[in-house]
């Protein structure tokens, strides 16, 4: 009765890590035991597959994956303890539950050391394998919790800084893992300072090319023939000078990738060699008569639209749509605010440790600003206000104070409306006032989020909160 599969829509069934409904593979070679087991945990509201031998059930595993495993040991043809083995060859983490007849302890301890969860003897009872099950889920969704955080933790080491969880980050991380194994050319666009180089490198370091073949190129740093004879080489004797042979960059890169940082300033005689080294995967050095071979990934950045060079007849069509054939935007900061305290938090990290300061966060009316702040040099300003914060911070907590001018001036004091000054009101009262109409100003300048009119009151969001209250304002 293989692949039996019975769904309980009005009960809430046990979940897997992913918060999905638990799945039950039961391999036994009794009718009486598969359909005991069948209604035990379908009124429970496990999924259950039913598998009368191991063959049949290695099947199933096949098809899709389960939690839990409930496995016969006495079973026709290929045993219990062949099954077991090849279960947990396949998955190593698979959880399995043994059926075993009473008196036989022996061997479900066999089992258990190779890898079996836990096991059940027959004749048993329902409490006894709901128990089991319920151990085993609890024991399945750590596994599968911990390999969840092993990828994290792997995904992070490869692509190095690129720190955030926002919902463009996220797809960038995705993106960066598709592509990064192909062999087609990446053209990266974004703002300066968004981490064209980060990306460039984490496509690198995912792509399985030697770890060291990655060699950037600054083009927009040197004039044309400097640039052609850094890129190709020469041999001896090219130009006024060329005392002995020089291998250019790519072939110093071969086998590995090459980063052009800006390409839009690569003059036009540059750009045609290009074209034939991302075509032919070949060149020729200054002065050769012999082309050299070579397989390098090819990535590209630009702050500039191409497209729109390309239409002004000052970048070669052939050549952008030869680098656009992967395309990876980056979202400038001010689009991701939401990563901006995780890249704070990061930032704090690595310069504390850096200048041995025991730097370890910013207070609340800090963060606030930085959250609200344009960010025009993008992560890379937020990286120099961080980096300046810890070297003069005197206090393990980066205040308002260790802020740029330029930051500060995200918080403008507003003024308040006139005030009769001819003794009708005590100073108190012309002084609480006064404090009403710039707070309610600034509410009305930040359409009412009080966490962002702290920040620029420069208040602890809690002390305006109280403040609030006591005066009795109301925003609407």
């Amino acid at each position: 009765m293989m692949g039996s599969r019975v769904e309980v829509p009005d009960r809430e069934p046990p979940r897997d890590a992913r918060g999905e409904a638990a799945r039950v593979l039961v391999i036994d070679d009794e009718p009486i035991i598969r359909e005991v087991l069948h209604d035990i945990l379908t009124r429970e509201g496990y999924f259950i597959t039913l598998a009368p031998d191991a063959e049949t059930g290695l099947r199933s595993l096949e098809q899709q994956e389960y939690d839990l495993i409930i496995l016969d040991l006495m079973l026709p043809g290929l045993g219990g303890f062949e099954a077991l083995k090849e279960i947990k060859r396949r998955d190593p983490d698979s959880v399995v539950v043994m059926i075993t007849a009473y008196g036989s302890i022996e061997s479900a301890v066999q089992g258990m050391r190779m890898g079996a969860h836990d096991y059940l003897t027959k004749p048993f009872k329902n409490e006894d394998v709901l128990r089991t099950l319920s151990t085993g889920l609890r024991h399945r969704r750590l596994l599968d919790e911990n390999r969840s955080l092993r990828r994290a933790l792997e995904g992070r080491a490869r692509t190095g800084e690129l720190v955030g969880r926002s919902p463009s980050m996220l797809e960038l991380h995705r993106l960066i893992e598709q592509v990064a194994p192909s062999r087609s050319t990446v053209l990266i666009q974004g703002e300066s300072g968004t981490g064209k180089e980060l990306v460039a490198q984490a496509i690198h370091r995912m792509s399985g090319r030697p770890p060291d073949a990655f060699v950037v190129v600054n083009s927009g740093s040197m004039p044309a023939d400097l640039l052609e004879s850094n890129l190709f080489g020469h041999v001896k004797g090219a130009f006024t000078g060329a005392i002995q042979s020089k291998k250019g960059l790519f072939e110093v890169a071969n086998g590995g990738s090459i980063f052009f940082d800006e390409i839009s300033t690569v003059k036009s005689e540059v750009q045609a060699k290009l074209l034939r080294v991302i075509q032919e995967k070949e060149f020729l050095a200054l002065g050769a008569v012999q082309s050299v071979q070579v397989d390098v990934r090819i990535i590209a950045a630009t702050n500039i639209d191409l497209q729109e060079l390309v239409m002004r007849g000052e970048f070669r069509e052939d050549l952008y749509y030869r680098l656009n054939v992967i395309n990876i935007k980056l979202p400038p900061l001010r689009e991701r605010k939401e990563d901006v305290p995780l890249l704070a938090d990061h930032f704090i990290a690595k310069y504390a440790a850096e200048n041995r300061k025991p730097v370890h966060g910013v207070t609340p009316e800090a963060l606030a600003l930085l959250v609200e702040h344009t960010w025009q040099g993008n992560v890379r300003e937020l990286e120099n206000v961080i980096e300046r914060a810890v070297v003069l911070s005197s206090s393990p907590v980066i205040g308002l104070e260790l802020l740029p001018e330029a930051l500060q001036g995200d918080r403008p004091r507003p003024l308040p409306g006139p005030i009769p000054m001819d003794g009708t009101l005590s100073f108190y009262e012309t002084m609480e006032r006064l404090e009403r109409e710039i707070i309610l100003k600034t509410l009305k300048s930040v359409n009412g989020v009080q966490r962002r009119a702290a920040a620029r009151l420069g208040l602890n969001p809690t002390t305006l909160n109280e403040k609030i209250k006591r005066l009795k304002i109301q925003y609407r």
